[in-house]
């Protein structure tokens, strides 16, 4: 909305500076800041007042893992709205409103934000873990995924760019049609990230911090992959539309900031599913939009580790009866092994650092 500004420039040519990704970017970043910090007391004691508290695994499910954080209890969830509604605010103020990449990024945010706030509900509900059933939550991602996917699919100026698959380390792309077959590989990338992330929160600002170096890192591949000269230089796929993604990145980094001044430890909120689910739905569909699907496994490191703990303790338990960690995900596998919750997410937050920094590099080996 406020890009159009710009065309008011010979009246008052300081309002030049809004035809920039790089001046929007920084203003959804510090927009999104803003209302998620002067909101958040309001939003901590409305969801307090409509007592929608978290539940916490029973001593019957994990003995010490109650013991650690059975004085979690009650700490309000669904704060996610938070993030959701201040990123969604700051891309209409600052992003172009005319971009299809924009157009899917936030269906898919918005969509899997609903779905997270379901489940949320239910559990809050029930009063125990157990939100939506896991085939619902499934089949809801996958349609979600696929008219994502198919947004970019059906309009003119996308249709082409984003069928094409590139891998790390490679100049052209490796498969540079994917056909309709990109209708099923493409939204696996949406629904693993969003699981990925919603395994990931599960301590005080873990989630959050994690998705702030991811969201970074991505920025500077979707304004790198909108302009001209740097994509040619980096030999990254060029689209026009893609550097305003920089954009959402932009915001959601400065919501998730603002998110993490009530979410770092002790959290007087959580995230929930409102939350874990469309910022992990995002950053995959951010993924898709750069053209950098397969970097995903790289930057979003930590988010992967801790899906595949999930994947490999349930694996091995059923085949051999026996399990990998302490317990999975990965961060609960450390805090049983005796490490405080707050050294866990530090720790955690440091590795997915230098994860972020690893992808970035791959800008340069091609």
């Amino acid at each position: 909305m406020l890009y159009y500004l710009h065309e008011l420039r010979d009246s008052l040519s300081v309002l030049n500076v809004f035809q920039y990704q790089t001046f929007r970017a920084a203003g959804a970043c510090i927009t999104a800041f803003l209302i998620t910090l002067l909101l958040g007391n309001w939003v901590i004691l409305k969801l307090t007042s409509l007592k929608l508290g978290q539940p916490v695994r029973t001593a019957e499910e994990v003995h010490k893992l109650a013991e650690l954080h059975g004085n979690k209890g009650g700490t309000p969830t669904m704060g996610g709205i938070l993030i959701v509604g201040s990123v969604v605010v700051s891309v209409a103020l600052w992003a172009r409103p005319d971009n299809p990449l924009i157009w899917m990024t936030m269906f898919v945010f918005v969509s899997l934000a609903v779905l997270g706030f379901f489940d949320d509900y239910a559990k809050v509900k029930r009063k125990n873990s157990a939100g939506v059933s896991a085939r619902v939550k499934l089949i809801t991602q996958l349609g979600v995924s696929i008219v994502g996917v198919l947004i970019l699919y059906l309009h003119d100026d996308t249709a082409v760019y984003i069928r094409q698959f590139y891998v790390p380390f490679l100049k052209e792309p490796l498969l540079p049609d994917l056909g309709w077959f990109g209708l099923l590989l493409l939204p696996l990338v949406i629904i693993a990230c969003s699981n990925a992330v919603n395994l990931t929160d599960g301590l005080d600002g873990l989630a959050t911090g994690c998705t702030i170096s991811v969201a970074m890192t991505y920025g500077i591949f979707a304004y790198a992959a909108g302009n001209a000269v740097a994509s040619a230089y980096l030999k990254v796929p060029n689209n026009i539309h893609t550097g305003e993604v920089a954009i959402v990145c932009a915001a959601l980094v400065g919501g998730g900031m603002g998110f993490l001044w009530y979410n770092c430890h002790p959290a007087r909120v959580f995230m929930g599913d409102t939350g874990s689910l469309a910022i992990g739905g995002l950053l995959g569909a951010v993924a898709i939009c750069c053209k950098q699907e397969l970097v995903l496994v790289i930057v979003g490191g930590v988010f992967v580790a801790e899906a595949m703990s999930v994947i490999l303790q349930v694996g091995s338990f059923k085949l051999r009866g026996k399990r990998i960690f302490k317990m999975a995900p990965l961060h609960h596998h450390f805090e049983l092994l005796g490490w405080k919750e707050s050294k866990v997410i530090t720790r955690f937050w440091i590795v997915s650092i230098m994860f972020a920094l690893a992808g970035l590099m791959t800008l340069k080996l091609r």
